[in-house]
Order: C-alpha cells, then structure tokens, then sequence
C-alpha cells in the first residue's frame, strides 16, 4: 500500500501523512519579516515548500497554504527610523519586492497572506486567553509567557528547560519569574507604533503572531508547520506553547524544517553579511537555474552556494528544455498512423518514470530523487528520438512529453 512519509521534526523520525481531514491538507508557512530585499537563503524554504504543495496537490489533495508577514518588527522600525519613513512604508516596499521575485521563481501564491498589523484584535484575544488561564502574566505593560507553566515545553527542539536557559541567549530582565519567559506583548516605546490593549498601548511579541494567525486562518489543529532550521527554537517551541496552551489541542501533527544555504560553511545570512539576494543571483545565473540548484538537493539538507554547483544547475536545465524542444518537433513534424513494436514498448514503458518520481517523492519529498526520475525520462525519450530518427511518431512524443511536463510541473 502507497503512503506518503515526512520527516517530522517533532518526533525526530519519518511518519506516515495522515491529514486531519480526508483529502485535504492545512498547511502553514512562517513567512518574511519583510525590511531587506530577499536573499537566496530567505528564497530557499518558499522554493520547497512550493514543490511539497504542489506534490501533495499532485497526489490530489487540496490544499489550503498560509503564510504570513511579519510586518510589524524591530528590524522594520529601525529600517523605518533610519530612512525617516513609517514602518508600514518598508514593510509594504519590500512585501512588494518578495512578490516580484518569488512570481519569477514560479512559486505560487498562498491561498492568503495574513499580516501581523491586520490581526491585532486575535493576538490580543489569545494573549488574554493565556492569561486567563494562568500561562502569563502581565508586568507593568509587558505580558509574559510562562515557560515552566507548559509542561511539555522544549519537546520540539529536544531539549530540557534547564539545557535552554544555559546555551540560550536571554534579554536581561529581573521582572520576569524565569529568565526563558518570553514577550508576548511589550509596553509602548518612543518612535515604535503601537496598539491600544488591556494593558495599555503595545505591540506583539514575535512569537504570538503566528500562533494567533494560524488559528484565524486554519483553525486550532493544523496538518504541516513549516520553516527553516532555525526557526525551531525558540519561534516555534514558543508557538506550540502560546497555542496548545491557549486550545487544549495539538497545534500541528507535522512540523517540517528546511537546511540552509551556505558559504564558506556558514549559514547565508543579513546579520553576517554573507548573502546574495535572489536578483543579484538571477542576474548572472536566471530565476529558473536558481530554482534547480535548490531542488537539487534533499530540502533537509545544507546546500552550499557556488558558481560552480549553480552552472551545473544551468546545464541540467537546458539539458530538460532541449528534450522538450525536440519532443515538441516531431508532435508537430512526425509520423501519423499506426505505432510499430518500437513505438509501444516505448509508450508502454513511460509509466515506469511517473512510479519511480512518485516512489522517491514520497519518501519524505525527496526533489534529488525526483529529478533523477526525470532525467531517466529523458534518457529514454531521447533515445527514442536517436532511434527513431525521421521516423519519429507523434502521438508517441506527444506521451512522452506530456509525461514529462507532468513531472516537472511538481
């Protein structure tokens, strides 16, 4: 029997996928913080998540995909405050910006983009539902989340309460009753924005935004949490704190990370300094290359950036563009009528190429052994073709390509 199996980082192994419902996927992204142009590092998870939504869809199941902006961050108000413009001025310049860029590398669009300025009333609500319950506490107009209060808190990230607090770099703030607490709505500062609250005028904290989005947009269990490695902790060990605190249910059965993307073995990053954005890789490589070179390798997997790695990618891809070209010939200048023994051993092998991609996808969503299966693909129409020479048959290059747009449409 088929089963699609994902790499859950909850439990740390591969479990098969069930979906909550029947047939139907919810899945969550945690998006951009949108105050720079995005570099190949931010591209990366977009780019693989795209692809797992579109095998799932593949599989037929609909899914329902969100993915928010944080659009309201300190790296916005610096951003903003530094050009002497309004957070919400660089927050939508570069929402803008992301969108032109990941149109390019064909990543389609989410079912709905919610932004953190647009749900202050549902943050708000969540905030005061932990409250209520006795998971925070508010400190002058700070409320903080109270980390020992949730006993299965570092489940996510495998670690113990105690091993965080010592590796863990912590805001020094004697007022709160652990030092691994975290904000969930911090106090009104000069030139910040803010929003009136039961305790007083504030904005979110980074965590709670997502947990209050996700339940707004797909309800309080969902099927797939995704993100980078990086993410793990403490974002979204905190998210499964705020909202299975907050419910009473599982916030997500799947929780799915990507590797990143390096240099020189350290992580493609801003706050390093060590990052090409995806125009500046684009210009001397193209959107569709640097599409390729990320699904070259398994999604969790470090991918190392490199011209050479990157002209590799080029090669592969001209390699399926030329088959598709010489394909698309002989549907349109090929030989009509009856298939000979040759034609149907072909046509009747082409299936072959759709079970080992859907065998190799379904092992944890593995793009590498996908595109194998697709090059095998073309090995063989292009063998076909060798053969056949002249007398190549329409209707069997029209199988072949169709076949071959199929699986490289996932």
């Amino acid at each position: 029997m088929r089963e699609l199996k994902v790499y859950n980082t909850l439990t740390r192994k591969k479990e098969t996928f069930v979906p909550v419902t029947p047939g139907q996927v919810k899945m969550y992204v945690c998006g951009i913080t949108p105050y720079n142009h995005s570099h190949m590092g931010n591209a990366r998870p977009f780019v693989t998540w795209d692809v797992i939504k579109r095998y799932l869809e593949h599989l037929g199941y609909e899914v329902t995909h969100i993915q928010n902006f944080t659009d309201v961050d300190d790296k916005i108000i610096n951003a903003a405050n530094g050009e002497g413009v309004t957070w919400d001025t660089i927050s939508n310049r570069y929402i803008a910006s992301y969108f032109d860029v990941m149109d390019k590398l064909h990543i389609r669009r989410a079912d709905k983009y919610p932004r953190v300025s647009e749900h202050m009333d549902e943050i708000i609500n969540m905030v005061q539902t932990l409250i209520d319950k006795g998971y925070a506490y508010v400190i002058d107009h700070d409320v903080y989340y109270s980390v020992e209060k949730f006993a299965d808190y570092g489940e996510l990230s495998g670690r113990s309460l105690d091993d965080m607090m010592a590796g863990a770099r912590i805001e020094v703030d004697d007022r709160k009753h652990n030092p691994m607490d975290f904000a969930l709505w911090k106090g009104a500062k000069p030139g910040e924005p803010s929003w009136d609250s039961p305790w007083g005028k504030g904005r979110p904290g980074w965590h709670i935004e997502c947990s209050a989005m996700a339940k707004d947009c797909l309800g309080d269990t969902i099927d797939i949490h995704c993100g980078g490695k990086d993410l793990v902790f403490p974002h979204h060990e905190n998210e499964i704190a705020q909202s299975e605190a907050a419910t009473g249910k599982p916030f997500a059965h799947y929780w799915m990370h990507n590797g990143h993307i390096n240099i020189d073995n350290k992580k493609m990053s801003k706050s390093l300094g060590n990052f090409f954005t995806v125009r500046e890789a684009a210009a001397v490589y193209g959107y569709d290359c640097i599409r390729m070179f990320m699904l070259m390798s398994h999604y969790r997997s470090p991918l190392n950036y490199s011209g050479e790695i990157l002209m590799q990618a080029k090669a592969a891809l001209e390699r399926l563009r030329t088959a598709k070209s010489n394909l698309e010939f002989f549907i349109a200048n090929g030989r009509d009528g009856a298939l000979s023994e040759a034609d149907a051993a072909f046509v009747q092998g082409l299936d072959q190429y759709r079970e080992k991609f859907d065998a190799v996808m379904d092992d944890d969503f593995n793009t590498a052994g996908g595109l194998a299966a697709v090059f095998a693909l073309v090995t063989a129409a292009n063998t076909y073709l060798a053969d056949a020479g002249d007398n190549a048959a329409t209707a069997v290059c029209l199988r072949a390509a169709d076949m071959l747009c199929e699986l490289a449409e996932v």
